[in-house]
């Protein structure tokens, strides 16, 4: 059944730049028209680990292509799963067996996968190796909570040089108080709870719309959970998880991505697939800020409501504040509206790395080691830069600028689709971790963009 191609994940990250992809942009023209997101990356992922709860078959419509995917597949392949695309975005996966235990060093630093994958992996055979789990480089992401989790439901969790040993002989349930609200710990704790003996308890869960679309998953294939108040989640331990079908949603960083593409250049797009509850604080910063939108069939259409956009304050939190991964596409559009701008980042202490390249653009950007904002920041006088001053509005000149994580990619796709000139943009690598086919939709909407391969890349000779 395994039908697709496998990859080396390191291959997509570890290009040397002579022989990267790049994208040749020429901006300062508004973009119309319309584009259809893909699944949101965030949810599908994680519901691939979850299918290893059960020996039968899943079935996952509006799976985005994506090297992110890719990578998980392939991890999952080595450990026993077999997958097959039915169509292009509808995936078929199975695992009737555990293979091995060990989840290859290869992956090492790729993403946080791994850790995921020990709750699913220690109801089906009790002990299992994991790597070092990495992600985009936005700061230490520690899996304390993670581990904290996992033991009290009866993990015996030991650090190895390589990764991480972890063994169970039975996994029961526990009252699991999270100190922050922390998505992947959520996620670990709710599949590790679905197949324990008894009830647990998630205080200050994250609710985030993956993890609720992740929770669907689950119950189709007979688990007990309920999302209560005050960010508590209860899930029943049940004997078994049978197969199951499911349509992901789709992902909303691609949509904001693409709102604040059409509002930084004063253009109109419509966004298929955009969900407007799963936007609500997006969309009223967007309208602060002098955009505006249409919720239409199958979609939201994104406009500017004034030709002169408005400063205004941002401050990244949890679901369902304005979340961490719309902070850079916005950081770009503020760039382009009059007056002083106030981001204050909570959530990752090393999210501005991707400043520079904008100020070599010509974006007025200060950063501050102090706390710009009233929401409860875990960074305060320790000095990491996580707010930052944007002084408007700015007019963008094109620069060669390499990407240097997922999220900041598209921000400067947004950056060379506002500057004047020609922009080379390469690191396209990370880009493609997140999003499908960006320069066929770029180019949907009117942007001038060229991809030159690899392989039309002149090479310098030696010496």
């Amino acid at each position: 059944m395994d039908g697709a191609r496998r990859i080396d994940p390191a291959h997509h990250l570890k290009l040397p730049r002579s022989q990267e992809t790049r994208y040749i942009i020429k901006g300062a023209e508004p973009l119309h028209g319309e584009v259809r997101v893909a699944g949101a990356k965030n949810a599908i992922g994680k519901q691939l680990v979850a299918s290893l709860l059960t020996s039968e078959p899943c079935v996952f419509s509006n799976v985005p292509r994506i090297t992110e995917i890719d990578a998980i597949l392939d991890m999952l392949s080595d450990i026993g799963t077999q997958f097959e695309w039915l169509d292009e975005t509808t995936l078929r996966v199975e695992t009737p067996e555990i293979q091995s235990t060990e989840v290859s060093q290869r992956y090492s630093g790729f993403n946080r996968i791994p850790i995921l994958m020990l709750g699913p992996l220690l109801h089906r055979t009790g002990s299992v190796s994991v790597p070092v789990v990495g992600g985009c480089n936005i700061g230490p992401r520690p899996i304390d909570f993670h581990t904290s989790a996992l033991a009290a439901m009866g993990t015996d969790l030991q650090k190895t040089p390589s990764g991480y040993r972890a063994t169970a002989t039975k996994l029961e349930g526990a009252t699991i108080r999270l100190p922050y609200s922390s998505v992947g710990a959520t996620e670990n704790a709710i599949m590790t709870a679905t197949l324990a003996s008894g009830h647990t308890q998630i205080v200050n869960a994250a609710i985030e719309p993956e993890i609720v679309d992740t929770i669907l998953f689950l119950q189709k294939m007979g688990a007990l959970i309920t999302i209560g108040p005050d960010r508590t989640i209860h899930v029943e331990g049940v004997d078994r998880l049978h197969g199951a079908t499911h349509h992901s949603i789709t992902d909303r960083i691609e949509v904001a991505s693409f709102a604040s593409a059409a509002i930084a250049t004063d253009g109109k797009i419509t966004v298929r697939g955009a969900q407007q509850q799963q936007m609500l604080s997006f969309l009223n910063a967007l309208r602060r800020v002098g955009g505006e939108f249409q919720v239409v069939e199958d979609g939201i259409t994104f406009y500017r409501a004034k030709r002169d956009l408005s400063a205004w304050h941002i401050e990244t939190e949890v679901h369902p504040g304005f979340v961490t991964d719309w902070q850079q596409p916005f950081v770009v559009l503020l760039t382009q509206c009059e007056g002083l701008s106030v981001v204050h980042e909570t959530v990752y202490e090393n999210r501005f790395g991707y400043i520079q390249a904008l100020q070599r653009m010509g974006a007025h950007i200060d950063l501050t080691d102090a706390c710009l904002g009233s929401v409860p920041c875990r960074f305060r006088s320790n000095g990491h830069q996580h707010s930052c001053v944007v002084k408007g509005p700015t007019k963008l000149h094109g620069v060669p600028i390499e990407i240097p994580d997922l999220r900041a990619g598209f921000a400067y796709i947004i950056a060379a689709l506002v500057a004047s000139g020609t922009t080379e943009v390469t690191g396209i690598q990370y880009l493609s971790r997140g999003y499908a086919d960006v320069p066929e939709k770029l180019a949907a909407i009117g942007a001038s963009i060229q991809v030159v391969d690899a392989a039309a890349i002149p090479q310098r000779k030696a010496g």
